[in-house]
């Protein structure tokens, strides 16, 4: 494991569903290649991909950053996007702003920040209505 943290960084592409889960996917194989547990792996490879997916789908996209430092896996996805109006509604499994062409394709079922705080140890939201919004999300690694 790394004693230096490793810093990741992605562009991510709004309205490319195709390419939705290209960086959760790269930085799943960067905590393999540096030995992290495969619970760490999977907790930061899912909060990872649900954030992703909502910047692709509600934000036109974003900027994605992960820390890798020997405790915890941090990651910072960053977008320009409307905002979220009420996040404690944003929060209820099921709820989904996303259009019918995106739900027809398997998407936006409403569990995007709900799976986040499931499989973060810590979720942070800031938005700012037509603005954007900065979620932070932290999974913990427990055998550091």
């Amino acid at each position: 494991m790394t004693t230096e943290p490793v810093r990741l960084h992605y562009t991510i592409n709004g309205g490319d569903l195709l390419s939705a889960g290209e960086a959760s996917a790269d930085m799943k194989r960067a905590l393999k290649q540096l030995g992290y547990p495969s619970d760490v792996i999977r907790n930061a490879a899912i909060a990872m991909y649900e954030g992703e997916l909502n910047m692709v789908i509600h934000a036109g996209g974003g900027e994605a950053d992960v820390e890798i430092s020997r405790d915890a896996v941090r990651i910072t996805l960053t977008d320009r996007g409307p905002g979220i109006p009420d996040v404690e509604l944003a929060m209820r499994e099921g709820y989904t702003t996303a259009p019918d062409s995106v739900r027809l394709l398997g998407f936006g079922a409403g569990m995007g920040l709900p799976n986040m705080k499931k499989y973060a140890d810590e979720l942070s939201i800031d938005t700012r209505p037509g603005e954007g919004t900065t979620v932070r999300a932290t999974v913990f690694n427990r055998e550091a």
